[in-house]
This record gives structure tokens, sequence and C-alpha cells, in this order.
């Protein structure tokens, strides 16, 4: 997986983000900036999830993503 892609695009794809995570707000969005751990972190924090499983939900929307 080449998270580059996502750090680099960041501000073009904050809305598929928002997207599948509707509990993140505008400012955790800034805070994140395509930062991963940020990403799974604020996740975690949102939605009370176990890091592993966050892991895996990043990952397969990742994988679902249209690069």
């Amino acid at each position: 997986m080449d998270w580059n892609r996502v750090e680099g695009s960041w501000k073009q794809i904050t809305g598929k983000v928002k997207e599948q995570w509707g509990k993140l707000t505008d400012d955790d969005i800034d805070q994140i900036n395509g930062n991963r751990e940020q990403l799974e972190g604020k996740l975690q924090e949102r939605y009370g999830k176990a890091k592993d499983d966050v892991r895996k939900e990043v990952d397969d929307w990742y994988d679902r993503q249209k690069w």
C-alpha cells in the first residue's frame, strides 16, 4: 500500500474520508492532514474501536478507492 497517494491528495479526498467516517469533524480532518497514524487515532477516538479493527477498516477503504 502506498499511503503517499493519500498524503499528496489529502485536500482532494477529504470528502471521501468524511463520507466514510462521518463522525470526523473538519478540525479532525485538518489535524490528520493525510497522516495515516493520525487518521487511525482519530477513528479510534471517535468510534471507540480497537486499533487492529481501525487499521483493517482503513486498509479496506484504501483498497476500494479508484486511484
